[in-house]
C-alpha cells in the first residue's frame, strides 16, 4: 500500500464503504433481492436474530480467514486492515437501515427505481473504495487470494465466487425461511450492472485521482513520440476479411517494397513480450466471440486496481510490440487493429481487403483445408469475432470505409493486381504529401 495520500485515500476509503452500505440497504428496501455478496446476510438476518449487518460482519470474518488459509504464508499483513473495513461495512449498513426504516416502496415500479438507484450507488461506493488504494472487501479479497494462490484469471474466479454466494443464499433461504428470499431479479441486475456503473464512474471522473494523489507524486508517463523519434518509417497496416487474401497481398507488398512482413510473425514476439505461451496468443488474439458477454465479463475487474482481463493484457502487450516494431523499421502489418495503435504515426496507410463470398468460399477450402461444410460458418465466426475484437478495443467499425486510405476488392483484381493497386495509392500518397 503506498503511503502518499494515505489520509485523503483512508477518508475516500470509509466513505466508499458508507455510500456502499447505504445502497445496499436500499436493496434490502427494493425487496427484489440484493447484490450476491449481500444475498447471504440478509437471508440469515430473517431466520436468525441477527442484524443483516452483524450477519455480514460474520460474512466477511469468514472470507477473510479463507484468504489466510489460502495464502498461508503469502498472506500479506497489510490486509489484516479487511477486518475493521468490515467491522466499519457492518455497522454502517445496520445505520442505513435505521434511516431508511420509513422507506416502503409503494408497488413494483418503485421496488425497481429503488433496486436501480441502489445500483448506481453502490458503484460509486466501489468506485471510490477502489481508488483509494488501501485495500479491498474480503469478497474481492478473496477472489484475488485464490486466484493468486491457483494461477486463475480473477475474473473467472469472482463469477465463481458471486454464484458459490448465491446457491448459499438460496439454499440457507429454502432450508431455514422455507421459501426463496434476499435472491430474486434485482440480484440479477447488481450483478450485471454494478461493476458497468464502476467502470463508468472510473473512465469519466478522473478528478478523483487528483484529489486521492498529491500532485507531487502523480507520474505523467507519454508515449515516445515517433514523429520526432522515427519520421521516416513507412508502415502499411492490411485489415481483411477472413479468406479475402490479405495475408498474401500484404507479402507480395512487403516483398515489392523490399520492407518487413509481419504477421504470423507477432504471435511469437507477443508471447516473449507477454510471457503468454504462442498458443495462447495464436487461439485469442484478433477475436472476440460476443462484445456483451465479455463486457460483462470484464465489468469484475472494477473492484480491483492490480489486475485486468488477460485478453486486454494481450492487447497492450501486442501494442506495445507494434509500435516497437514501427519505430525501428519499415513494414506491412497484417491485422491486430495496427491502423488504430498507429494512428498518430505520420507515415501510416491503411488498408482494408474484402472480396466476395465465393472467392473467399473458394480460399478457404482450397488454401485453409476447412471443410467446405463448415467453410462459411467459419468465415461468418471469424469476421464476426473480428468486428467485436476491433469495435471493443478501438470503438471503431470494422471494415468502415472511413477508417482506411484504401479499400480494396481482392476477387476483382487478384493479390498481384491489387498488391500494385496498394503501392500506386501509397506513391501517390507521398507524392501529395510532400
Amino acid at each position: 500500500m503506498k503511503k502518499e495520500g494515505l489520509f485523503r485515500r483512508s477518508i475516500a476509503l470509509i466513505a466508499g464503504l458508507f455510500i456502499m452500505a447505504f445502497g445496499v440497504a436500499l436493496s434490502v428496501k427494493a425487496n427484489l433481492g440484493t447484490s450476491p455478496i449481500s444475498c447471504v446476510p440478509y437471508v440469515y438476518s430473517l431466520g436468525f436474530p441477527i442484524t443483516i449487518g452483524a450477519a455480514s460482519i460474520v460474512m466477511n470474518v469468514v472470507l477473510i480467514l479463507l484468504q489466510m488459509a489460502v495464502l498461508r504464508k503469502n498472506y500479506q499483513p497489510i490486509q489484516l486492515l479487511q477486518f475493521p473495513v468490515a467491522f466499519f461495512f457492518g455497522f454502517f449498513i445496520d445505520f442505513a437501515m435505521f434511516v431508511l426504516s420509513g422507506v416502503q416502496p409503494a408497488n413494483y415500479l418503485w421496488q425497481w427505481i429503488l433496486c436501480l438507484l441502489s445500483c448506481v450507488i453502490i458503484a460509486f461506493g466501489v468506485f471510490l473504495e477502489v481508488k483509494a488504494k488501501v485495500t479491498y472487501l474480503a469478497g474481492e479479497g478473496l477472489s484475488l487470494a485464490i486466484s493468486k494462490a491457483f494461477q486463475k484469471e480473477f475474473g473467472k474466479v469472482k463469477v465463481g465466487l458471486d454464484s458459490t454466494l448465491v446457491a448459499i443464499g438460496i439454499v440457507s433461504s429454502l432450508v431455514f425461511l422455507h421459501n426463496l428470499q434476499g435472491i430474486r431479479e434485482g440480484t440479477v441486475a447488481a450483478a450485471l450492472l454494478v461493476g458497468s456503473i464502476a467502470k463508468f464512474y472510473g473512465k469519466h471522473l478522473t478528478f478523483i485521482d487528483n484529489l486521492l494523489t498529491p500532485k507531487a507524486t502523480t507520474e505523467t508517463r507519454s508515449t515516445p513520440s515517433i514523429v520526432t523519434d522515427q519520421p521516416d518509417r513507412l508502415i502499411i497496416n492490411i485489415a481483411r476479411e477472413y479468406g479475402s487474401g490479405g495475408h498474401e497481398i500484404g507479402e507480395i507488398v512487403a516483398r515489392k517494397l523490399g520492407i518487413s512482413f509481419y504477421d504470423t510473425k507477432l504471435i511469437e514476439l507477443s508471447a516473449a513480450a507477454s510471457g503468454f505461451t504462442p498458443e495462447y496468443v495464436k487461439e485469442h488474439e484478433q477475436k472476440l466471440a460476443n462484445g456483451l458477454l465479455f463486457d460483462l465479463y470484464e465489468q469484475n475487474y472494477a473492484y480491483i486496481n492490480e489486475e485486468m482481463p488477460l485478453l486486454d493484457t494481450l492487447f497492450m502487450v501486442q501494442s506495445k510490440v507494434i509500435r516497437d516494431i514501427s519505430q525501428k523499421e519499415s513494414c506491412v502489418i497484417v491485422g491486430r487493429c495496427a491502423d488504430f495503435v498507429l494512428k498518430s504515426h505520420p507515415n501510416c496507410f491503411n488498408v482494408f481487403i474484402h472480396a466476395n463470398k465465393e472467392y473467399r468460399m473458394r480460399r478457404i477450402i482450397h488454401e485453409y483445408g476447412v471443410d467446405a461444410a463448415l467453410a462459411e460458418k467459419e468465415m461468418e465466426k471469424t469476421d464476426k469475432e473480428r468486428l467485436n475484437y476491433c469495435r471493443h478495443y478501438t470503438h471503431r467499425t470494422w471494415g468502415q470505409s472511413g477508417n482506411y486510405h484504401l479499400t480494396l476488392d481482392n476477387s476483382l483484381f487478384g493479390p498481384e493486381q491489387s498488391a500494385m493497386m496498394i503501392i500506386e495509392a501509397l506513391q501517390k500518397r507521398i507524392i501529395n504529401k510532400d
